[in-house]
This record gives C-alpha cells, structure tokens and sequence, in this order.
C-alpha cells in the first residue's frame, strides 16, 4: 500500500465523456481474455498488454493500473439453451436481427483482477476494502464504464444484409373475419385444395388453409393461398409453423404486397381458435430463409468455396479479421494491402519505431499507429498459432478466432458519411479512402500507395479538323468496362432471364425468396460470360462524344481514346459491373469474366503528341465573375492549419453551407495533388447554350452522389435519356473532370508539380482479389483471394484457408503485380 500512496496524485475516476479501453491493448491485439490479460492505466484509462505496459509507464510516468484477466468456460448443453428471439429485421448484429452466434456454443467467464504497481508489477488482489477511497473509485468507474470501442459500436450501429423493419400493416384495427364456425387445430393441417402438409398459410379472414406460390424451379406450393386472395380479396394470411409461443408469426398483406406487423395477431388467431400458447414453430421464418437462400446461393458457394472441403491455414500472414456487424469490406481491402512490399515494409517492419517514436495523448487516433497495430495483427503470426492437434468438431471460432479490428475501424470511418456506420460499403471507394489517409499521414516517410498510381493520357480528336487535344490525369485503379451486350451465351442468359421474368410475373415474388417460398435449394442460375479481351477492347476503343472544338468553334463529334502514360508496379483493375435497374436503384451485374492470371496491357500504352499530329489551339475564355466565399469558414478552416487557398475551394464548392461541410470536403480531398492550389472557377457559361438537362435526371444523378456539372454532362451525352445516363455517369465516373474540360475547350488546369510515378513493363501476374456476392454494392458480403507462395488462400473475415477453386472469374476488385518478363 505504501507504492500505492506514492501515487495518489495520479490516480483519476472516469467522468463522463472519458474514454475507457477496457478491451484490447492500445498497440496490438491482447485481451483480458490473452493469456497476460490486459492493464488499464488509472490515470489515462488506456489498456497496454504486458509486452507494452512498461514502456509506456517508463514514458508517462504512470505506474498504476487495473490488471483485467479472464477465463472462458464453455456453459453445459443444459445452459446453453436461450428463448429463440423472432428476427424482424434481415440484419445482423442488431436489435431484431439475425444473430450470428445462435448456434455456436455458449461461454460464462471467471473475472480475475487485481491492481498492479509498476516496476515491479506489485499485485493488490481484488476486491480490497483496504484500497485507498480514490482508487477504489477508479478502479469501479473503469469496471463500471461502458468502453471506448463499445461505444463507437453503438454509434455504427447497423445491419449487414440492411433489411427494413417490416412496417404494421393497415389492415390490423380494421380486418373483417367471419364467423363461420372454422376452428384451426394446433397441428395436422394440410392444404383444402391439394396434399401439401407444408408451406401453408392461413387467411386471417375466412381460415383457409391452403398452400404458398410456385418456385422458378418448380419447388414450393401449388399457388393456392394466392389465388384465393385474387377471388376473395381477403388480405392478410398467416404462415402456419411460425406461430410463436409469444404471439409472432409471419404475416404477409397480399394487397401491401409485402410481409407485414400485425399487433392484434393473437386476438386474430383465437378468433380461429388458436391458442398461441401451445403453439410450437415448426418451419422457417421468411427472414430465416431470405438468409438462408443468401448463404447458399450458388454465388455465395463459389465464392466463399462452402462446397469444398477447406483446410485452415496459420502461421505469419494467416490471421483473420472478425466480421463486426458488416466490416467484411474492411476485413478483404485490408488483407490485400498487407500483401504490397511498401505497406509490409512502412506499418510492420517500421511498426515498432511508429509506435515508441508516438509522442501523442490517444494512440487509438493515430493513423499510423493503428494500421501499425493491424499490421503486426496481420502478419506476425501471434493471432494466428496452429494448434497441435485440430478437432473437425470444433467451432470455427475457437480453431481462428482472428483479431477485432474495431480500433481500426472507428478511426478511419471516424466523421466519414459512409464508412462511420456499420452499412455495408463498396470495398473499391474503401480501397480509395485507405490510400488517401496514408498519404495524408506520410509526412517524412515513403508513402506506400504510390505504387498504384499512374497517370492516364486522354485523347480527343475533333471530326472538323482532325487536330487534337491531349489530358492527363493521375489515377489509382483501372476502371474495366463489362459490355453485357458481349456476352456469349446471350441466348441461354435471354431464356433464363425470360423464364424468371414470366415466374415472377405469376408470383409476385417479394426479393431474394417469394413470401411463401420453402427452403428448397434454387436451381443454379446463368449468368452472363463475357472473355477479358472484349472487356479490354471496349477499354482500349475509340468514344464518341459532342465537346466544344477550339478549331471550329462550336461543338462537334469527338473521338474520345484512353490509354496509360505510364504503368504502376501494382495494378488494381475494378470490373464495373454496375448499372441502374427498373426502380432506378443502382445494381451489379451477375457475370462471369475470364480474368487472366498473367496480364499484357501493352495495347494500352499511350505516348502522348505523335508526329503529324496538330493540337486544338487554347481559347481564352472571358473571365469569370470571382464567387462569393464566407470569409468567416474560411478563416475558421484556416486557423486548423489547412492551406488558405484550400479552404477557399472547399467553401465553395460546397456552396457556403457551413463549417461542416467544408470540413467534410477538406477531409475528403486533402490527398488531391491540387489540394492547396489557387481556385480556378471555369467559365462555360457561352457553351452547350441549346442543351437543357432534364431536371428530374439532374435531381436523380445529383441523389447518386454526383455534381451538376457532372450530372448535366451525361443527360448531355444520352439526349436526356436518364437510364441510359446513370449507365454513362457510372462507366465513366473516374474521368469526368477530363471530359468537362474538353468539353469546355480548355485544357485541365495541371498542378504546379507533376506527381512522381513508377512506370515499367506493362506486363502482370494476378496477386489477390476481392470478390463481392450480393445484388447490389449495399447488401451481401465480400470475401479475398490472395496469392501467396505459390498457392491461393481464401479470406473469409476470421476463416483463412486453403483455397481448393479460386472463382477468378467472380470478382469484384483484382491487384496485379509487375513481372520483369
């Protein structure tokens, strides 16, 4: 007690609004739950593992902390058992959502703690009324305290596969039901118009029974509760064998069409004599089997390799990543960029002078300290120990339990739109946001994203007078287009499709499974193949786009042609494989691409000005009328330390909305080579004067995330047609600044140094890929495929095996590395 004393001074109780990490160590990946538990300072609350905690005491002085251990001790089968929760929400992770862990064994933990002195790692065992009173305090407070990490939790809180809450339907205070003397029996039922014994649902107005609608493949029922409804036009029914104890059941409003909340369900079931109460579930819920149909669709399969028989891999550069609610985008980007020489090299072999050269107060906020720590997660091999025997019969948990990236997470989605919430994200924009920060963050050190960046030559060639103008623009991954009207087997895709369009035509089927679907396993689809060549070629081709010529002085057809001026070390090739579907919502397209494993793109080397070629002569614009910038958020932005003429730009174009906003712009674009350039306002106002977007595009465009000008420019080069323009604004997304300076006849203002980048061969060998299942960016799950020693693993969040088929053809997001021949 007398060490104790010597450092009361130092000893604080957490208030409100202290931040707590209680749950893993400030610098790697231990927990309570490793074997030298976790120890929380009494003065900073921050949690060191042992291998760290002197060294910090050493530099803050601080020699008191709470010693959190832990024990895991897996609960008896008879106390496993919990009341099963109805899923309301197609989610996971969070209130009425599907629980991941439900079928996985069931633990109770044994809380050892004491309090620890440093140097000498003096033990005061716990509970100790003895205790001085403030550091008993601070010891409840930090037990007491809700963690750091658990909050940020919270505040992201949202689903994987983001289902809408079902909404109660408007026929619950209002249903008409007849007295007809039906009763229901609680079992035995079968449908009055077939044999089905399954499938059935119950019509909440006159009790028929009868069974649910057809499948595409032929599984199901024989469509007989539906064509009641068309006779009857009774409108609630429900699903028999998902009647609860507690009164939930599927409930689907044919004229709502959709599956609904019916809060008087009880009162309508007895009024059929159905006593809830000794009701027993017997059948999946509709939520159950929309994931279900998720897990095992044959995308799904491919990709994840369920079908195979996968053998766990460990070791250095094995560990995975766990899924936090929706961070499977996280989980794959990160994964492959701890495969590229300049991140090994800047976060792990340097991650130990990062981390005692850190001078700051909150380790958890610092870039490179944090991808430091997930590096040494990553590749060290400490979270990834082989066991000496593996038990087939064990969780998959237990075998790989893999490292939480939850720190990570919450600093790099930190005052991000997107990637703060627990929403699935497009792991390319994630890929984008990565590599700005680092580049942010590499002041005094190699920037290790600069081995993606290149820079492209546009080439535009007017029709009037053949003279030319050439664009440069730096760039970090080839955008590949995928022509769907290229593929090979159109026909057999054509009847597949026209097969599934008259099958739901008939049903009505809601998404992903119909609302009285079985759990039958779907037929497999067909999807679209289309060779890599055509996809290049399509790349590699001559556009035709209307822009202003200088020559002739007016617009005129123009002959758009992309290549590389130069080639990065490493390559990340995206496949667009996006579009815009009936109800104007963007979706992926399903196809099959034959993406090389070996890679020459000499076709697409670009050399500038050739001989014989006579340039576009420069226009002088008149000058445009300086805007009207908020002096005051500039000067607010300005006194952070952001360049004076960066904060300019940024409150303007986000048209002097306010201190946020331009916030959000500096934080978004302060990785742009012309981040901190002077504010350039074009002039095209004497241009495209007969052209008059469609408004209702615009808006739609704009809703995408896309500006005016940008929205104006593809209505431009679609004739007003808005399906055809979100196909154009999505293709060509990454050189829109180009295409809205040719467009203005004048060339792209270029920035006062020109980026540095690595050029070589044009020749590439396939080192990973990111692979996404799911209809659209915003649901499904993404999974990696990384090239290492010779043979390909798989990355499936905390799963890292052997891969047995690399599906090379499904993915999403490819990373090529350059080979000498």
């Amino acid at each position: 007690m007398e060490k104790l004393r010597n450092h009361f001074t130092k000893i604080l109780i957490p208030k409100g609004g202290d931040k707590v990490y209680k749950d893993e160590c400030m610098f790697n990946f231990d927990t309570p739950e490793s074997e030298t538990g976790l120890y929380v300072c009494l003065n900073t609350f921050h949690g060191w593992s042992k291998e760290h905690v002197t060294k910090y005491s050493q530099k803050s002085g601080n020699c008191v902390f709470l010693h959190l251990r832990r024990n895991k001790k897996e609960l008896p089968p008879e106390k496993e058992m919990e009341p099963e929760k109805k899923i309301a929400r197609l989610a996971i992770g969070v209130e009425g959502g599907f629980n991941p862990d439900a079928s996985k064994k069931r633990y109770e933990y044994e809380e050892h703690n004491s309090l620890v002195i440093l140097p000498d790692f003096d033990i005061i065992p716990l509970p100790n009324p003895d205790l001085p009173e403030i550091a008993q305090q601070s010891v409840a407070g930090i037990l007491k305290a809700e963690s750091a990490l658990h909050l940020a939790e919270v505040e992201a809180a949202a689903g994987a596969w983001d289902g809408e809450v079902r909404q109660v339907t408007k026929h619950a205070d209002t249903l008409k039901q007849l007295d007809n003397g039906i009763k229901v029996p609680p079992n035995g039922w079968k449908c009055e118009h077939c044999d089905k014994t399954d499938n059935l649902w119950l019509n909440l107005t006159d009790g028929k029974i009868l069974c649910g609608r057809r499948q595409l493949d032929g599984s199901g029922g024989n469509n007989h509760a539906v064509e009641h409804f068309e006779k009857t036009k009774y409108p609630l029914s429900v699903k028999l064998g998902t009647i609860t104890q507690d009164g939930n059941a599927d409930v689907y409003s044919y004229d709502e069409d959709d599956m609904v909340l019916d809060p008087n369900l009880v009162k309508h079931l007895a009024h059929f004599g159905i006593n809830v109460k000794v009701m027993e579930k017997t059948e999946k819920t509709m939520l159950e089997l929309e994931i279900d149909y998720n897990q095992r669709a044959w995308e799904w399969s491919r990709l994840t390799e369920s079908g195979t028989k996968l053998v766990p891999k460990f070791g250095p550069g094995f560990a995975g990543m766990r899924n936090l609610g929706n961070s499977c985008y996280v989980n794959s980007v990160m994964q492959v960029l701890f495969t590229v020489p300049g991140f090994v090299e800047r976060f792990y072999h340097l991650g130990q002078t990062i981390r005692e050269s850190y001078r700051g107060s909150n380790p958890a906020e610092d870039f490179n300290v944090q991808m430091s720590k997930l590096a040494h997660g990553l590749l060290s091999g400490r979270y990834a120990v082989a066991p000496d025997t593996i038990d087939e019969n064990l969780d998959t948990d237990d075998l790989q339990p893999g490292i939480s990236p939850l720190m990570f997470r919450t600093l790099v989605g930190k005052g991000h739109a997107e990637f703060s919430t627990k929403k699935q994200q497009d792991s390319m924009e994630f890929l984008e946001h990565i590599i700005k920060m680092t580049a942010c963050n590499s002041a005094g050190a190699a920037d290790p994203g600069s081995c993606f960046k290149f820079e492209v030559e546009d080439k535009f060639v007017c029709s009037a007078s053949g003279k030319v103008r050439y664009v440069t623009r730096p760039d970090q991954y080839l955008p590949l287009p995928v022509p769907m009207e290229e593929a090979v087997n159109k026909e057999e895709v054509a009847a597949y499709q026209a097969q599934k369009t008259d099958a739901q035509a008939s049903q009505k089927v809601i998404p992903a499974v119909s609302a009285d679907a079985t759990s039958q396993q779907p037929e497999e689809q067909v999807r679209a193949k289309i060779p890599f060549d055509v996809c290049l070629s399509k790349l590699a081709s001559p556009e035709q786009i209307v822009a202003y010529s200088s020559a002739a002085e007016k617009e005129v057809a123009m002959q758009k042609i992309t290549r590389l001026r130069t080639f990065p070390d490493y390559l990340v090739i995206q496949l667009v494989k996006f579009g815009i579907g009936q109800d104007w919502v963007p979706m992926k397209y399903d196809v099959s691409i034959d993406m090389p494993e070996s890679l020459d793109l000499s076709v697409l080397r670009g050399f500038g000005l050739q001989p014989g070629e006579e340039e576009l002569p420069e226009t002088a614009a008149p000058s445009p009328k300086e805007p009207e910038i908020d002096a005051e958020i500039v000067q607010q932005l300005a006194e952070m330390g952001f360049p004076w003429e960066a904060c300019r730009k940024a409150v303007h174009l986000t048209g002097n909305s306010g201190t946020e906003a331009a916030m959000n712009w500096v934080m978004e674009h302060m990785g742009d080579p012309d981040f901190a350039d002077p504010l350039v306002i074009k002039n095209t106002s004497s241009r495209n004067d007969n052209f008059t977007p469609n408004e209702e595009g615009l808006a739609m465009l704009m809703s995408m995330g896309f500006t005016r000008e940008q929205a104006a420019l593809a209505l431009k080069e679609t004739s007003n047609s808005l399906e055809r323009a979100a196909d154009w604004i999505f293709s060509h997304q990454h050189e829109l600044d180009s295409l809205l300076a040719a467009q203005s006849g004048a060339a792209a203002v270029p920035p006062p140094q020109k980026p540095s980048y690595t050029d070589g061969p044009s020749k590439y060998e396939l080192t990973a890929f990111i692979s996404h299942m799911g209809t659209s960016i915003f649901v499904g799950h993404y999974v990696c495929h990384i090239k290492k020693d010779g043979e390909w693993t798989i990355f499936n969040d905390n799963k890292v095996s052997k891969s047995v088929d690399p599906p090379l053809d499904l993915g999403y997001i490819y990373l090529y590395k350059r080979v000498s021949t």
